[in-house]
């Protein structure tokens, strides 16, 4: 049965796309990665490093919209919803 890894790159030609992005997400919460072996980082920091990388894969969502609602004849209530979706 063949293994499904998720981290493996499908395409090779994103790989350098990938390294890049994972060096600036790195660099955004400073964390001191290096190129190729980074074992020597702690779980904390290899965690910082991805969960900064889902965060700039996947931004905050946020909508806004208004709700009329006719209580009784001739009044109007508007009603604004903000919601917020995070990941």
């Amino acid at each position: 049965m063949a293994s499904n890894n998720s981290s493996k790159v499908m395409v090779p030609e994103a790989r350098e796309a990938l390294n890049r992005f994972k060096m600036e997400a790195a660099s955004e919460v400073g964390v001191n990665l290096k190129q190729g072996y980074n074992g020597d980082l702690t779980s904390r920091e290899a965690g910082s490093v991805g969960g900064q990388m889902v965060k700039n894969i996947i931004p905050e969502l946020q909508y806004e919209f208004t709700h009329i609602n006719r209580c009784a004849m001739g009044h109007k209530m508007h009603i604004n919803f903000l919601l917020n979706i995070i990941p």
